[in-house]
C-alpha cells in the first residue's frame, strides 16, 4: 500500500473516532459447511413425513373391532347357559328378556340350594355336646364356634328371605329395576348382588340418609 492511500484511510479514522463512531468492521466470511458424521446424522433434528405417508398412529394400533361372535352368542343358548360375559354383551333393548330372566331365576336357585345345604351341616355342629368336652379351654373353643355358627346361619336366613323375595320379582316381572326410581338397575350390578333391589344411586343416597339421620 503507497504512503497516500493509507493516510486518507488513517485520517477517516481519526475523524471517526472525534465524532465518538467506530468504523463498520468488515462482514465476517461465511463458514464453510461441516461434513455430515455420525453424531450430527444421529442428533439431527427429524425430517418431516411425507404426506403421502401413513401417520404413527395408523402402524402401531390398528383399528380394533368388537368380537361379533360374542355379541350374538345369546341367541343360540339357553338364558342358564349364558355366561357373564355373553350377558353383558347383549344390547340394552333386551335387558330382562326372557333370557336374562332365566338367567337369574338359575343362579338364585343355585344359591338357594348352597345355604340350604349350609344350613344343615350348621345344625350338625350345634348337635354336639359340649359337657362331655372334659377340657374347659376346648369347651370354650366349641361354644365360640357355635356362637359364630349361630351368627353366620341367622345372615344366612336373611340372604334366605331376600333370595324368595328375588323369585317372586321375577315372577311378578319386578326384577332388575330399582324399587326407588322405576329405572334399571343394570345387568352389572345384579350379577355382583343377585338380590339387589334398588340402582346403585339409589342405594347410595339411602347409605348417605341412614349415615346423617340414622335407620
Amino acid at each position: 500500500m503507497s504512503k497516500s492511500t493509507a493516510k486518507p484511510a488513517v485520517a477517516a479514522a481519526k475523524t471517526a473516532s472525534k465524532a465518538g463512531k467506530t468504523p463498520a468492521s468488515p462482514a465476517p466470511s461465511p463458514v464453510p459447511a461441516q461434513p455430515e458424521n455420525r453424531f450430527t446424522a444421529r442428533f439431527a433434528p427429524a425430517r418431516p413425513a411425507p404426506k403421502n405417508s401413513p401417520e404413527p398412529m395408523d402402524v402401531i394400533k390398528p383399528a380394533t373391532k368388537a368380537d361379533p361372535k360374542l355379541a350374538e352368542a345369546w341367541k343360540n343358548k339357553a338364558g342358564r347357559d349364558l355366561t357373564e360375559a355373553e350377558l353383558l354383551a347383549m344390547p340394552d333393548s333386551e335387558y330382562m328378556n326372557d333370557k336374562q330372566i332365566d338367567f337369574f331365576r338359575a343362579r338364585l336357585q343355585a344359591q338357594k340350594d348352597d345355604l340350604l345345604s349350609n344350613a344343615g351341616e350348621t345344625t350338625e355342629h350345634l348337635r354336639e355336646d359340649t359337657s362331655i368336652v372334659p377340657d374347659p379351654a376346648d369347651r370354650a373353643t366349641i361354644e365360640e364356634e357355635h356362637a359364630l355358627e349361630l351368627r353366620t346361619r341367622d345372615r344366612e336366613r336373611k340372604l334366605l328371605k331376600k333370595i324368595a323375595q328375588s323369585i317372586a320379582r321375577l315372577d311378578s316381572g319386578e326384577y332388575g329395576y330399582c324399587d326407588e326410581t322405576g329405572e334399571p338397575i343394570g345387568l352389572a350390578r345384579l350379577l355382583a348382588r343377585p338380590t339387589a333391589t334398588l340402582s346403585l344411586e339409589a342405594q347410595q343416597r339411602r347409605e348417605l340418609k341412614q349415615k346423617m339421620f340414622g335407620d
